[in-house]
């Protein structure tokens, strides 16, 4: 009897460690710096959200972000108004040149030399918010500009704004700081990308945007950019879910990859902009016909997260 209680509990702890584990994502590294994390494992960015409780005001917030309006994959294969769909970033080495940047933000930019090469890509179109992201393999370090603009040839940038981060670490930008997003978030971490739906899986949070939001932030964000106070609106930091009871099964493959990490991951609220627009890097391996059925999928499929029981990691 002893023997069985003993087994009974080696049984539910192993279960417990079991289901611990499979709540934290952790996504797959980019191609060009497999020895870098897209930040830790227990990054909010990487812990899954789709056992966690609907937060009381999902619905009035649901309604304010749009509940009839579609989403949105706001990537793809070509271009848009003199630019690539998406957001895209690149990868450099340690011999890779460090240039000046002056911010007109920079109070709450992380100054300095930053490692962006003269060929870096800029987010394109005449409306698009010019991000250069780029990732330094050799010291595992992100660094993120906003409405980035080359002078002297790429020699030196302009930038509105600039942040960096340590892959390896789960450190936040100072409270009330932006970054070179509204949320005072990193962007790169919330991408949809190509080389993780080829594989079939997205294993962290999306980024998303949505038309208004209210004068706060939630965890892990770190900034606001609205004046209203409204608290049917979401907060930057809001995350949100697809609904369980969404039927992805008959979305094309691309589609139905990221629908599935809608549900088990989530999105975070990063900037204000389209309702419900998922924000991706660009590809020429996307269909940009698979990704246009996310458009079948409207607001009200969608729920706020309550994140208070998510573990806040330690920096």
């Amino acid at each position: 009897m002893v023997r069985l209680r003993m087994a009974t509990a080696m049984v539910a702890l192993v279960s417990a460690m079991l289901a611990l584990t499979s709540a934290e994502g952790g996504a797959r590294p980019l191609p060009r710096a497999a020895d870098c994390p897209i930040f830790p494992r227990s990054s909010q960015w990487n812990q899954r959200v789709d056992r966690l409780l609907t937060h009381p005001r999902s619905g009035a917030m649901v309604r304010a972000i749009g509940a009839g309006s579609r989403a949105h994959a706001d990537f793809g294969s070509g271009t848009w108004d003199g630019g690539p769909i998406g957001i895209p970033f690149v990868v450099v080495g340690s011999r890779q040149r460090r240039v000046p940047v002056s911010f007109d933000y920079a109070d709450e930019s992380d100054r300095g030399r930053y490692p962006i090469p003269r060929s870096a890509p800029v987010e394109g179109g005449r409306n698009a918010d010019r991000h250069v992201i780029v990732v330094d393999r050799s010291r595992c370090v992100l660094h993120e500009l906003y409405a980035a603009y080359p002078r002297d040839g790429g020699r030196r940038w302009q930038a509105g704004s600039g942040a960096r981060w340590s892959l390896r670490s789960n450190s936040l930008r100072p409270r009330g700081w932006t970054s070179a997003d509204a949320a005072g978030l990193p962007i790169l971490p919330g991408l949809a990308r190509y080389d993780e739906v080829r594989r079939g899986r997205i294993d962290h949070a999306l980024r998303i945007t949505v038309p208004r939001t209210r004068r706060a932030f939630v965890y892990p964000a770190r900034h606001f950019a609205s004046a209203l106070t409204d608290p049917a609106l979401p907060a930057m930091g809001q995350r949100i879910r697809l609904r369980q009871s969404f039927d992805a099964s008959r979305f094309p493959p691309q589609a139905r990859v990221i629908l599935r990490a809608l549900k088990a991951y989530g999105a975070l609220v990063a900037d204000n902009g389209s309702a419900w627009y998922v924000s991706g890097a660009p590809s020429p391996g996307w269909d940009d016909d698979d990704l246009h059925s996310l458009g079948r999928v409207r607001g009200s499929d969608f729920e706020v997260v309550d994140t208070a029981g998510l573990p806040r990691p330690r920096r």
